[in-house]
């Protein structure tokens, strides 16, 4: 009994002596600039830059096989970081129209909703609470606006909306903004 409980602490340990000595010796080193972007950018995983994720992103950034300019999500705070990050030329920021940059959140239809788990299931950041056969709602601080839960409610009970304003994300309307669009009504009151 005793030697075989000898035996058995021996292989362990010469066992944990080899996989010790396979972890230190094979290690594999990953990219570090594509863990410094990765570091960098949201991780809402929403997939709005083309590539499934933010980390097969990052690696496509570190390569040069993408722009920087792609994470909506990050806007262009993070674009700037990441052309620092890679040195290369910051660009304009990849949203097809200006609605993309007012941001929005998902609200579901409470009286609709069936319960189907479809949205939860969909949702990157675990945004949308709720149980089978029960309704759910959205977490609105922790919804990032990715769209990817609307196309799959069979019942259409979400739909995207700007996210109130309140204290906390209130901002100064842009001066420039104001005085084209001052200049745009005077035009069109001359006419």
């Amino acid at each position: 009994m005793i030697e075989a409980l000898i035996i058995f602490i021996g292989l362990a340990l010469l066992f944990g002596l080899l996989l010790g000595y396979a972890a230190i010796r094979f290690k594999v080193e990953g990219n570090p600039l594509s863990e410094q972007i990765d570091h960098v950018l949201p991780q809402t995983q929403c997939g709005q830059c083309g590539y499934p994720g933010c980390k097969p992103y990052a690696d496509a950034l570190s390569k040069g096989e993408a722009d920087v300019n792609l994470c909506v999500p990050g806007g262009t705070e993070t674009m700037i970081l990441i052309s620092e990050i890679t040195g290369r030329e910051p660009k304009e920021m990849n949203a097809p129209d200006t609605e993309t940059q007012i941001k929005t959140t998902a609200f579901i239809d409470e009286d609709i909703c069936i319960g189907c788990v479809l949205c939860i299931k969909a949702c990157p950041v675990d945004a949308i609470v709720g149980a089978t056969k029960l309704m759910h709602t959205v977490i609105q601080s922790e919804c990032t606006g990715c769209d990817l839960c609307v196309p799959v409610c069979p019942v259409d009970c979400i739909e995207m909306r700007p996210a109130e304003t309140t204290t906390a994300n209130w901002q100064w309307p842009d001066p420039a903004d104001a005085a084209i669009a001052a200049i745009t009504t005077d035009q069109g009151s001359e006419k």
